[in-house]
């Protein structure tokens, strides 16, 4: 059975372009194999709806990084519509190898990992991939032995909220997003309900949490709670996610443009 271990695979370092000219950083996180490349070059496919990319780099972003290379990140700019206007988001693409969790990485490449966790220090945003579990999966042709048990994804987000509580103190928004909706439910329905509109939104952001996080984060809430809770001023906010529905995809992104400002 494939067992992915906890590793973080590709991070982007986003910088918002403010009217006092003060950035605020979210980095983009995430298990192996949560499908984290596949939506950030998505993101960037020309037909979109309210979040725009300017950059051929992620357009034709690596989908994997060599476990020699050390950290190098790339600029990139994202649009998008809110209802006060175009909000424009400068980023940092930051990749690093999968190995930047194992000692001997950490060990051999101790400058990159340090400017890693001072980043960490000093990010007021996180977007978390998570990969979907066993028991949720309710596609045919899918061999769910390729995916971690119920159990064994909680006791793996328990590890998260330990590094969260520890490594990011400054964290304000926290965004997590089960990928691979296509694989546990009907995403084009969910995309529907759950989609974002300028004006008139069928639901507000505290309604689509409440409703994602019930339906499809129950096994976690308590730790969701808990983290809640540790970390003064923090918000955790519940997405589904897929390359195949924009709606979808493009939540956590108009999410951090509405409130990160």
């Amino acid at each position: 059975m494939h067992r992915p271990t906890i590793v973080v695979h590709l991070i982007i370092n986003i910088y918002l372009i403010l009217q006092k000219e003060a950035n605020l950083g979210v980095i983009y996180i995430g298990d192996r194999s949560a499908g984290k490349t596949h939506l950030a070059t998505e993101l960037a496919n020309p037909n979109n709806n309210y979040v725009r990319v300017n950059s051929s780099y992620f357009k034709n972003a690596p989908t994997a990084t060599d476990a020699q290379n050390s950290i190098y990140n790339k600029a990139m700019e994202l649009q998008i519509q809110l209802p006060s206007g175009n909000k424009q988001l400068i980023l940092d693409w930051i990749d690093t190898p999968g190995e930047i969790w194992r000692k001997h990485w950490q060990t051999e490449k101790q400058s990159e990992w340090q400017h890693f966790l001072n980043t960490l220090k000093q990010t007021e945003g996180i977007i978390l991939v998570l990969p979907p579990y066993r028991q949720i999966i309710t596609a045919n042709n899918i061999n769910r032995d390729d995916f971690i048990t119920e159990k064994q994804w909680c006791n793996r987000f328990n590890r998260w909220v330990n590094f969260f509580r520890y490594e990011c103190p400054q964290i304000r928004h926290l965004l997590l997003c089960l990928n691979k909706a296509d694989l546990f439910c009907d995403y084009e329905q969910e995309g529907q309900k759950l989609g974002y509109l300028p004006y008139n939104s069928p639901l507000n952001w505290q309604q689509r949490n409440s409703y994602v996080m019930q339906r499809y984060f129950r096994p976690i809430s308590p730790q969701i709670q808990q983290l809640n809770q540790s970390i003064s001023g923090l918000s955790v906010r519940c997405f589904i996610t897929s390359i195949y529905n924009r709606n979808l995809l493009e939540l956590p992104w108009i999410y951090l443009g509405s409130f990160l400002n």
